[in-house]
């Protein structure tokens, strides 16, 4: 809970302290155009997805559509989102993390009346993970997940000004560079992924800046972002397994299979406390 209070308590904090500024300057109304640069810190949180499984491509036709089988029987027995607590599917999955966003941005704005329309980039490291667990009767737990790091956006904004107060929606594209991690208890069969993605997708939302001075503004901003990191998958090998498992009988698979997350896309939410200086 103390990091969810946080980021609405430095906001507040921030409003708070630039109170004096503002009513000191509250009848001096400044135009938004210009370049500015600044940066923005909040919390990340993944969008999650209580329904997602795995997928398994047994045939080796590239497709993702088969199950992974013993005795006619479908071996996976259940799914949780994050990753498995212990191994054991009785003890469920540990939720995926919520952690922290800081970007740098900078951008430039035209105010036309009381519209205000520009474009800003923005850069920077985010710490929030995804992931997905597979229970099969063999028995064993099956984790794949994936943490953003990187991360960076290019969006127009338009908004309305009202004196020193910019109400603003925003949207683009984004991009996110992806660590990929498979675990697993099962000890017998071999494992090998594909590794790190880069992931593309876009961003919308919206949100408040307010100047405070002739140069300078702080703001509020919330975003939902919507990555596709493709092509991660891990193949399984015999390994110690015996030639008859489920994962490379040569009766029911190509010799191998190959395993994805049943849903390409990685999605989170954003609230981030902005400053920006002003040229």
């Amino acid at each position: 809970m103390k990091k969810f209070i946080n980021v609405p308590f430095g906001a507040v904090l921030a409003f708070a302290l630039a109170g004096p500024a503002m009513a000191q300057d509250a009848s001096v109304e400044r135009n938004w155009s210009g370049p500015y640069v600044g940066g923005s810190i909040g919390l990340a949180k993944p969008d999650h997805d209580s329904g997602e499984t795995l997928v398994f491509d047994t045939d080796g036709d590239g497709q993702f559509d088969n199950s992974v089988t013993s005795g006619g029987s479908d071996i996976f027995t259940g799914y949780c989102s994050g990753r498995s607590a212990s191994g054991a599917a009785a003890d469920g999955c540990v939720n995926d993390r919520t952690g922290t966003n800081w970007a740098g941005i900078a951008g430039y704005d035209m105010q036309f009346g009381n519209i205000v329309a520009g474009v800003v980039a923005e850069g920077g490291i985010a710490d929030v993970t995804d992931g997905v667990t597979g229970f099969s009767d063999e028995p064993g737990s099956y984790t794949l997940n994936r943490r953003l790091k990187e991360n960076a956006a290019l969006r127009a904004r338009v908004g309305y000004a009202m004196g020193n107060t910019l109400l603003y929606a925003t949207g683009g594209g984004a991009y996110g560079r992806i660590n990929n991690r498979f675990s697993t208890t099962n000890t017998a069969n071999d494992f090998a992924d594909t590794g790190n993605s880069n992931a593309w997708g876009w961003t919308a939302g919206g949100g408040v800046e307010q100047r405070i001075a002739d140069n300078f503004s702080i703001g509020l901003l919330y975003k939902y972002t919507s990555l596709d990191p493709k092509d991660y998958d891990v193949t399984v090998t015999q390994g110690s397994a015996p030639a008859t498992g489920p994962f490379t009988n040569t009766a029911t698979t190509s010799g191998q299979t190959l395993i994805a997350r049943g849903s390409d896309k990685f999605n989170y939410h954003t609230g981030q406390v902005t400053a920006t200086y002003r040229f």
